[in-house]
């Protein structure tokens, strides 16, 4: 991937180093567990520690320590230029459609952080908190994409910020309110099913964006699409549950299987056009 001489976003905040303290967890030892297995599912961690948010035992912040390696800081420096390209990408698509894209934050932070969705350890991955608009990676992630879910190369760590930031373009548009206020009303099952639309419309974002930002800057190089397709179907859902505990249970995903993660993906890059994005027109996904 081209992104050396990539503009820098100014949206980047620096927590690494910042040691937050855990609140108490009315869980204990079993929603640390439950933070694993979503984890393995590439969860939203607002769930699990929402408790934590309105919790009488506040975190507290210690004192910042080294930000970490040389290696880690070039992550950082690829994480601003990736951010910076979808910005470019999102705005101007909004500005096409009459619309202003607001441009979200994203927190670099080490261990844990808490957010507006509350306390987070980095066990549960890159997530995005549409309460405060920010997207949330622990750098340390990177590695494990590579090591644990044999997804090496930097287009395959692009694909997961654009992933979040997809995320963060369907809380502007209204639909994830929608779709909060359809799982409220439904069976675990369907709020389940729900939430696999609602993923795979981030990775057909995501595809939109690389697609927008190929076609304007050139920035993929030979073997990029297969690294982020490899991503995709990596942290499918059937993947990591047979991983896991040796069978899937489609009744269980929540993200969709890898094959429903690889076509979404190739959905938006192929097209450009968020229209055809729509995973909740769809009777078969």
């Amino acid at each position: 991937m081209r992104w050396q001489l990539g503009r820098r976003s100014t949206n980047v905040e620096d927590q690494r180093g910042t040691r937050v303290s855990a609140p108490v967890v009315g869980g204990g030892i079993g929603a640390v567990l439950i933070s694993v297995v979503v984890l393995l599912l590439g969860g939203d961690p607002s769930v699990i520690w929402e408790q934590d948010r309105t919790s009488n035992d506040n975190p507290v912040a210690e004192s910042p320590q080294s930000t970490g390696s040389k290696a880690q800081d070039q992550m950082a420096d690829f994480v601003s230029v990736v951010l910076a390209d979808t910005e470019d990408t999102w705005s101007e698509l909004f500005r096409q459609n009459g619309q202003t894209y607001v441009q979200p934050k994203l927190v670099l932070y080490s261990d844990a952080v808490q957010s507006a969705c509350g306390f987070t350890r980095s066990v549960v991955g890159p997530f995005y908190c549409p309460r405060d608009r920010k997207v949330y990676i622990d750098l340390s992630f990177y590695r494990d994409l590579k090591t644990q879910y044999q997804a090496p190369g930097d287009f395959a760590q692009a694909y997961v910020i654009a992933h979040e930031v997809g995320h963060h373009v369907q809380n502007l548009l209204g639909i994830s309110e929608k779709v909060g206020l359809l799982q409220n009303k439904a069976s675990q099952t369907q709020a389940n099913q729900l939430s696999v639309r609602l993923e795979l419309q981030a990775d057909c974002f995501a595809g939109v964006w690389a697609h927008h930002a190929q076609r304007s800057r050139q920035i993929l190089e030979r073997g990029d699409i297969e690294e982020a397709l490899n991503a995709a179907s990596s942290i499918g859902d059937d993947r990591l549950q047979e991983q896991a505990r040796g069978y899937a249970v489609p009744e269980s995903f929540t993200h969709g299987s890898s094959s429903q993660r690889v076509r979404w993906f190739k959905q938006g890059i192929q097209t450009g056009d968020t229209q055809q994005c729509n995973t909740f027109g769809k009777t078969n996904i």
